[in-house]
């Protein structure tokens, strides 16, 4: 089987300039996890999940650091932590989305879908063609597989 056998075709998604708020309401109504952010075009532009808004109430994750002789030198986190203070003062999806999206095509098999759910610890990959999202497969697409 392939991502066009189990995919959402009916793809619920947010523009850029979606408020913290309307991407909140969008999540709790259609009982999703995940909402892809899409461009003007309709293009994939990135992602935004509940793991993402839940910056808005915590605080950056403060990078790793050595003191050598009153010199403060960072060595593990500093991407990061910028990345979880982005989010923090975020107000629209294209300030708080990841950005950097995995995808699949239609034709991509399940045991691969699964693969890199796993190695990417995600919950939903879209599936697109020419830049434009045509599906969403969920970690709840694949598992309904085991029932056919």
């Amino acid at each position: 089987m392939k991502a066009k056998d189990i995919m959402a075709k009916e793809i619920i998604t947010v523009k850029q300039d979606a408020t913290i708020r309307e991407i909140a309401k969008v999540l709790i109504d259609n009982k999703v996890s995940g909402v892809p952010v899409v461009d003007n075009n309709g293009g994939l532009v990135g992602i935004v999940t509940e793991g993402d808004l839940l910056f808005k109430e915590t605080n950056p994750r403060l990078p790793e650091a050595v003191n050598i002789l009153g010199a403060i030198l960072y060595y593990d986190g500093v991407e990061r932590y910028n990345e979880d203070f982005k989010k923090l003062i975020a107000g629209q999806a294209g300030e708080i989305m990841t950005d950097k999206v995995v995808v699949i095509s239609e034709d991509t098999e399940i045991a691969e879908i699964a693969k890199l759910m796993i190695k990417h610890n995600i919950k939903r990959l879209p599936v697109v063609k020419e830049d434009k999202i045509i599906g969403i497969v969920s970690r709840a697409d694949i598992i309904k597989t085991f029932l056919t």
